[in-house]
């Protein structure tokens, strides 16, 4: 089959050739038109083509009609090439093109989004170019500091991007169903929350440095992280997780999930709890690893609600004045005190939480046609990144602090408040 798709034309400048088309007196194929036609389908350049890159994000995207795949791009070239091969096989043409450069895809003029799947360090400086750029955004979570939110958000608004944190949670039914019952009372007045998540993980010290692999652009993968030596467990699958340099730990990775929906459920989605105490065990200043290994933090909220996390498992509790309602494991199969709580129907006048049961990838897609916020826009996809990072600050100084969630700045707590950003590596920024 042979594709109409030609990618050096945008599909908004398909849809004025197109319109203009429409005034000739002349017959045209129905898939001019069609739902699936080429002025009607959304193109997206691909930045990370890993495990989750490759097997969730682009694999769901190209689900749909109205997506078109034209760029991937990733640092490990072989990687890159699998990806293209994988679109060019869906679409069974070559119009895909691979790139190890992501700002090649960002510099596509007939490209509408990108879709931003590499470690955390780089999410938030692809997505501000991007949106300057005047690309809409999905990109995954969450961001690596404090900081980096409010000037995503000023970015995302002045340039009115399509800006999607992307995770599948708001539109997993189980998820969805718990917050509604929360928040319509179906267990009183909320008390507590209890949020168990993985821990990190413990190496021994890492190998000595080693050569580059040969196809693996190494420089730009640490982009504008700090300069360090490659070696094999810094880089690869889910190890770069436990670095600081690169992310927040296993907390921020799995807690960007189960802590968004603790948010949702509060009713807080928006801000962030008032006072935080972490307690976490460290690695051996020997190893690789410095994220939290093991951790447990206490938060308060000021409607008063108290949000308990400890390392251990994948499992959310909501407890009220009335009962209980909990997910005890990922995905878990709702329990509650009172099997009335799970067979309650949420009234036409009650608060109905937006969802998208296609998932992230349909919504984002939706909401690119219509300039509509998704269901996980920048700013809720901040308040979490940032209830997250005041836990790790917290864990790492050991101690218990306030914060302001309207100035964004802890309580009289310089040594804190130094630690909301990062210093970029030159030339990188936002």
């Amino acid at each position: 089959m042979e594709s109409n798709y030609n990618p050096q034309v945008s599909r908004r400048q398909l849809l004025k050739s197109t319109a203009a088309a429409i005034a000739l007196p002349t017959i045209v194929p129905a898939s001019v038109f069609g739902d699936d036609a080429p002025s009607k389908r959304i193109t997206l350049g691909f930045i990370g083509a890993g495990i989750h890159g490759l097997g969730w994000n682009l694999r769901g995207f190209l689900k749909f009609k109205d997506a078109q795949a034209v760029a991937v791009c990733d640092v490990v070239k072989s990687r890159s090439i699998a990806a293209r091969n994988l679109v060019n096989q869906r679409y069974d043409n070559q119009d895909c093109k691979s790139y190890a450069d992501w700002r090649e895809i960002i510099a596509r003029k007939d490209i509408d989004a990108v879709v931003i799947s590499t470690p955390d360090h780089w999410h938030i400086p692809m997505a501000a170019a991007a949106a300057k750029a005047g690309k809409d955004v999905c990109c995954e979570k969450p961001t690596l500091t404090i900081a980096e939110g409010p000037a995503i958000i000023k970015i995302v608004r002045k340039h009115k991007t399509v800006f999607q944190t992307s995770t599948e949670d708001r539109s997993i039914p189980i998820y969805h169903r718990i917050a509604e019952l929360v928040r319509n009372g179906r267990i009183g007045k909320l008390k507590s929350i209890h949020v168990t998540l993985p821990p990190g993980s413990v190496r021994p010290a890492p190998p000595k440095p080693a050569a580059v692999p040969a196809g693996f652009d190494y420089e730009m993968w640490l982009g504008p992280a700090p300069e360090a030596p490659y070696c094999s467990n810094r880089c690869g699958a889910q190890q770069w997780r436990n670095i600081w340099d690169y992310s927040g730990g296993k907390f921020t990775d799995w807690g960007a999930h189960l802590l968004d929906t603790a948010q949702w459920a509060n009713d807080t989605e928006r801000t962030t709890p008032v006072t935080v105490d972490g307690k976490a065990t460290f690695p051996d200043k020997t190893s690789l690893y410095n994220t939290a290994a093991t951790y447990k933090l206490h938060y308060t909220y000021a409607n008063g609600v108290e949000l308990h996390v400890s390392s251990g498992g994948t499992g959310i509790r909501f407890e009220g004045s009335d009962g209980w309602v909990e997910s005890p494991k990922w995905r878990g199969a709702l329990k509650a005190s009172d099997p009335k709580i799970l067979k309650s129907v949420i009234g036409p006048e009650e608060t109905h939480l937006f969802t998208c049961l296609g998932g992230e990838h349909r919504n984002f897609l939706d909401c690119v046609k219509s300039r509509k916020d998704p269901y996980f826009p920048v700013e809720v996809g901040h308040a979490v990144s940032t209830l997250m990072h005041m836990g790790n600050i917290s864990m790492r100084l050991g101690r218990k602090l306030d914060w302001d969630p309207k100035k964004e700045a802890f309580r009289d707590d310089d040594g804190a408040n130094g630690m909301r950003s990062r210093e970029m590596r030159k030339p990188w920024t936002i």
